[in-house]
């Protein structure tokens, strides 16, 4: 039986279409990232998963369950990118607070260590920083032993050190054989996280598949090179160029034929073209690609 199943759904805002006509499965023991632009989709779908948004068109289940029902048995584990924190109590007494509302919670200590909250559980949640506060939502989206987690945005606020031992947290917790589903902003993330990615745009499947498999279809290569201060006019018109990014004096060209691209540079241009690289489609190059056709 799969862990998450969206048939057919649909859900308007309004005559504003969210979700349109989605349809996807997640097997038991994935971790899968969900990637979009804003207002693809993916906060709708991760609320429909909840139960706090009911679709307006198609069914979503949970291991063959409602959402309403998967959340009363405590199915789903949710670390939202918002959620407010009673400010009074400790980081322990919080954790152990939602610990009692599970039937077979994990245990105090290893929610702390899973969250990389061991040091600082006596610490009240009004005094937390915005990427400590992360990590606690964290740890009351596993205390009660969910079988599937969801999650969202959920290194927002983290430095690079928290986001670091954040991942390494969720892959102890994924080791189990549970589900993980995360929606990012963060492509790198999903590019070294997941074992399968979802892109989403306009509230449909645009790409699904590993994040190899998605940066091989969306194929083309970067030609990357110095261009200082020079006009960048024109470039999106160089042969197989299909986006042009320029920033701190370093221009990209994403292109789905480099030999046809530098051989416009090169004779096409006037430009002084220094410190030329080469380099395959990144996951980031292929989201744009993906998200630009959609």
């Amino acid at each position: 039986m799969n862990a998450i199943v969206f048939d057919n759904v649909s859900k308007h805002y309004g005559d504003v279409l969210a979700v349109d006509d989605l349809s996807l499965a997640i097997e038991p023991g994935k971790t899968v990232a969900l990637l979009g632009p804003n207002g693809a989709g993916k906060s709708t779908s991760i609320n429909l998963l909840l139960g706090l948004l009911a679709p307006t068109h198609g069914t979503v289940s949970i291991h063959g369950r409602n959402p309403a029902q998967a959340v009363r048995d405590g199915e789903l584990g949710a670390m939202l990118q918002d959620g407010a924190l009673l400010p009074e109590l400790s980081v322990k007494e919080l954790v152990e607070l939602v610990r009692r509302l599970y039937p077979d919670p994990l245990g105090l200590d290893e929610v702390l260590q899973l969250a990389d909250l061991t040091g600082l559980a006596d610490r009240r949640a009004g005094r937390l920083s915005g990427g400590q506060a992360q990590r606690v939502r964290f740890a009351l989206a596993v205390a009660g032993a969910p079988r599937i987690l969801l999650l969202d945005e959920p290194t927002a606020a983290m430095d690079v050190e928290s986001r670091l031992r954040f991942w390494a947290g969720m892959h102890d917790y994924a080791a189990g054989g549970r589900t993980v589903l995360f929606a990012t902003h963060y492509l790198e993330e999903a590019d070294e996280h997941s074992d399968r990615v979802i892109v989403i745009a306009r509230g449909k499947v645009a790409a699904d598949g590993t994040a190899a498999e998605i940066k091989a279809g969306a194929g083309g290569q970067a030609v990357r090179f110095v261009i200082g201060e020079q006009p960048t006019a024109g470039l999106d018109t160089l042969p197989g160029v299909s986006a042009v990014e320029v920033g701190a004096g370093v221009a990209t060209l994403h292109t789905s034929d480099v030999d046809a691209t530098l051989a416009g540079l090169y004779r096409g241009t006037t430009l002084d073209v220094r410190d030329v690289r080469l380099s395959g489609a990144d996951l980031e190059a292929a989201f744009l690609a993906i998200t630009r056709e959609s």
